[in-house]
């Protein structure tokens, strides 16, 4: 993997200023920003994608003004709240009328008939009934004894932000870090995405643990157990009305069957979108908070600053991967050690220039970059961020400690590396 800058230098062809940059990146004009943005954007998948987005930037630039005005940002449970939970109550009892009825169907009989109707409303049922996640099974997942430092500076930076810690860390592949909840107790699980660990300093680390961790105190209803399970059976559903393709004979009359329920899906999930819109930007902002807190405001700037640039990230693994593949996966493996790839992929990172940040930060104001449809733009969270006084870190964190932790993670960032360079990388 390349890493050394391959300077280049040249006039603007459209105001004639003098341009500097690097040959693996953008080439692009900071007085006039001619070149800024070649690429277009990918397009959004569907209506309700597009909807969100529209939705994310609006409330997003709504949130940052209110906070420019000297508004303090909190979590509150309001109309829109209630609404939500009325809404996916409402879901769920769709859910549990189809349970019933096909229980009653059974009992009563009606000469068969009725065993045929039970039989279909128990398994639309089962198919459409709220789903609780599990501890995933093809990827590394660990406890407290398997890495007592690391859930130790997770227990730190829990306190921090005024919440519980987790029950389990997994480790995956993305450039990204998530929170949720497993199992009918609610437990709590913390992802951490390598690709995104090995690319951030130790404070910015705990800048990303105090954002993700933020989460579950922050008044973000979609995350809830009532209101996401509902957004996850509605996804089912709209998923189960989709048109079939190619369609012939009877399925031009099932398709045409399926339209007014599609559109109604369709609709109630959008609905609920809006109404927990909102609390998801806020809670963002109150993430993003809780980061500054834990880490310090320098680190949760800059935990943005990484994540613009995440794709060169993906375009790193990938081009990591494919070379393997030229190699022969096996050949690779044995060659060098697998976990030898973090190394070349944060050497990649840091010689990203900060000109290349500066026209992403330009692009993410143009365009409403933002890691995905329910998250407020990245650049209006940087600046939300930096509103204010700059907050110290109240988890600071020293080179033992991350030596430690790095060694409870060694297993896991071999294997996740281990697999990269086996099956590829999507990203």
């Amino acid at each position: 993997m390349t890493s050394a800058a391959e300077q280049i230098t040249q006039a603007c062809p459209e105001c004639g200023a003098g341009v500097e940059g690097d040959r693996r990146f953008t080439l692009w004009c900071a007085a006039c920003e001619w070149n800024i943005d070649p690429a277009k954007p990918e397009p959004e998948r569907g209506r309700v994608d597009r909807a969100r987005r529209a939705l994310a930037r609006g409330y997003g630039e709504k949130l940052l003004g209110e906070v420019a005005q000297g508004d303090a940002l909190a979590a509150r449970r309001d109309t829109s709240a209630v609404l939500a939970y009325a809404l996916a109550l409402a879901v769920h009892a769709v859910t549990a009328v189809l349970l019933l009825a096909g229980v009653w169907c059974l009992v009563r009989g009606w000469g068969g008939v009725g065993m045929v109707a039970g039989a279909i409303l128990l398994v639309m049922a089962v198919a459409l009934r709220p789903r609780f996640a599990r501890l995933p099974d093809d990827r590394p997942v660990l406890r407290r004894a398997d890495a007592p430092e690391l859930f130790a500076l997770v227990d730190d930076v829990a306190r921090s932000v005024g919440t519980r810690t987790v029950d389990a860390v997994v480790v995956g592949d993305e450039v990204n870090a998530s929170v949720s909840t497993y199992g009918l107790r609610g437990r709590r699980r913390l992802t951490i995405g390598l690709p995104l660990w090995e690319i951030l300093t130790p404070q910015e680390r705990i800048a990303l643990l105090g954002h993700e961790l933020g989460h579950y105190g922050n008044g973000d209803t979609r995350h809830g157990l009532v209101v996401g399970t509902a957004l996850q059976s509605l996804g089912q559903w709209h998923y189960s009305f989709a048109p079939i393709p190619n369609p012939a004979g009877m399925q031009i009359l099932v398709n045409l069957l399926y339209v007014l329920p599609r559109l109604f899906v369709r609709g109630v999930l959008m609905l609920l979108d809006q109404l927990t819109l909102r609390a998801a930007q806020r809670a963002e902002y109150l993430a993003d908070r809780e980061a500054a807190r834990a880490g310090s405001t320098e680190a949760a700037a800059g935990l943005m600053d990484r994540l613009l640039v995440a794709d060169s990230a993906v375009t790193a693994l990938q081009r990591e991967a494919n070379q393997a593949s030229l190699r022969g996966h096996g050949a690779a493996l044995r060659a060098e050690r697998p976990e030898h790839l973090w190394d070349r992929l944060a050497a990649h990172m840091e010689s990203v220039p900060g000109h290349e940040y500066e026209r992403l930060r330009r692009v993410g104001a143009r365009r409403g970059h933002s890691v995905d449809s329910t998250h407020p733009p990245t650049h209006l969270r940087r600046t939300c961020l930096l509103t204010g006084p700059p907050l110290p870190a109240a988890v600071p964190t020293d080179a033992a400690r991350e030596r430690r932790i790095a060694a409870e993670l060694a297993a896991a960032r071999t294997a996740v590396a281990r697999r990269i360079m086996r099956d590829g990388y999507q990203g």
